[in-house]
């Protein structure tokens, strides 16, 4: 395997490990926002929009 093949290969891990991470922390993100949107004091808070 030539260097830039290599290089090519870590660019794309690197990528994909990026993509992953951000999709673990919408989901993260996601669940505990849910927490939050079920209280009552947002309802509260939005009732008037």
């Amino acid at each position: 395997e030539s260097l830039i093949d290599e290089i090519l290969e870590h660019i794309i891990f690197l990528k994909n490990r990026s993509l992953k991470e951000k999709r673990e922390l919408i989901l993260m993100s996601e669940s505990s926002l849910s927490k939050d949107w079920l209280k009552p004091e947002e309802d509260k808070a939005w009732q008037d929009l």
